[in-house]
C-alpha cells in the first residue's frame, strides 16, 4: 500500500470513473452512496496497513485508528492527515 495521490479526481469524466471503478465504488465514491452496514469487505478487517482512497490512492487512515463502532462501517478515530479530509454532515437519510 502506499500514501502517494496518482490522479486528481476533480478533473476526470464520468465515463473515465466507470471504466476505473467498480459499480460499487462509483456509487460510493461519485454519488456519496453506501453499501449497506454489515456487508463492507473492510468492516472487520484486522490486519495492519492503509486505508487508500479508491479513486487517487490517497491514503485516508491507518489500521491502528480503527475501531468497531457498532455502526456496521469501518470506524477510525482520526484521519492519516487531517487536511486530506473533508467532513460534511449527512441529513439524507433522517
Amino acid at each position: 500500500m502506499n500514501d502517494k495521490s496518482t490522479d486528481n479526481p476533480e478533473i476526470k469524466n464520468d465515463d473515465y470513473w466507470r471504466d476505473k471503478l467498480s459499480p460499487q465504488q462509483y456509487d460510493i465514491c461519485r454519488n456519496k452512496g453506501t453499501e449497506p452496514p454489515f456487508t463492507g469487505e473492510y468492516n472487520a478487517e484486522k490486519r495492519e496497513g492503509d486505508y487508500l482512497c479508491a479513486c487517487c490512492q490517497t491514503k485516508l487512515f491507518e489500521s491502528g485508528s480503527k475501531y468497531d463502532s457498532g455502526s456496521g462501517w469501518p470506524s477510525f478515530y482520526a484521519a492519516a492527515e487531517d487536511q486530506r479530509i473533508a467532513e460534511e454532515t449527512d441529513h439524507s437519510r433522517g
